[in-house]
């Protein structure tokens, strides 16, 4: 028996596709990825077909338009697109900002001045009568229904996920 893999938290590893190729114990798989994009949002998996999942770091996932030899020592590889390794998986505002848009389900619009409050970074107590958890915030803009974030909600109340440095008072 051969033993399992290290994280190595300061390089990219593509994600295994399989659980039988995965070789560090805890990495996601990419079907386990595609599978939760699926599940929460109703993403189809085919979106991703041109796409490669890498990790970097304990449970940081990034999306990447290509393929590159794996491991790979570079800085930066795409963008993260989810954080895996806890309890609840959580999407970053820069995938949802991307590919929200296929998203079939678990997505709340806002109102003008709900996504201004949103986008300040404040919570906000709102109804929402579908599943409790991380959801696609969108907005309409130039008439159209855009994603703008990601936001979790619990108890009636919608929590901006918005990072501090992306907020803005509109």
């Amino acid at each position: 028996m051969t033993e399992k893999e290290e994280n190595v938290g300061s390089r990219f590893d593509r994600l295994p596709e399989t659980d039988a190729e995965r070789a560090v114990a805890g990495r996601a798989t990419r079907q386990e990825v595609l599978e939760w994009w699926d599940e929460r949002f109703g993403i189809e998996p085919t979106v991703f077909d041109e796409y490669t999942f890498w990790e970097r770091g304990a449970g940081k996932i990034w999306v990447f338009y290509g393929d590159v030899p794996s491991p790979s020592p570079v800085e930066g590889l795409g963008m993260t697109a989810l954080r895996t390794r806890q309890e609840h998986w959580k999407p970053t505002l820069e995938a949802i900002q991307r590919f929200g848009h296929h998203a079939t389900k678990n997505q709340i619009q806002l109102s003008r001045s709900e996504a201004s409050t949103f986008l300040a970074g404040h919570d906000q107590d709102l109804d929402w009568d579908g599943d409790w958890g991380y959801l696609i915030v969108t907005h309409e803009i130039a008439g159209a229904d855009e994603p703008i974030g990601v936001a979790l909600y619990v108890y009636g109340e919608l929590r901006s996920m918005v990072p501090k440095g992306r907020q803005r008072e509109l």
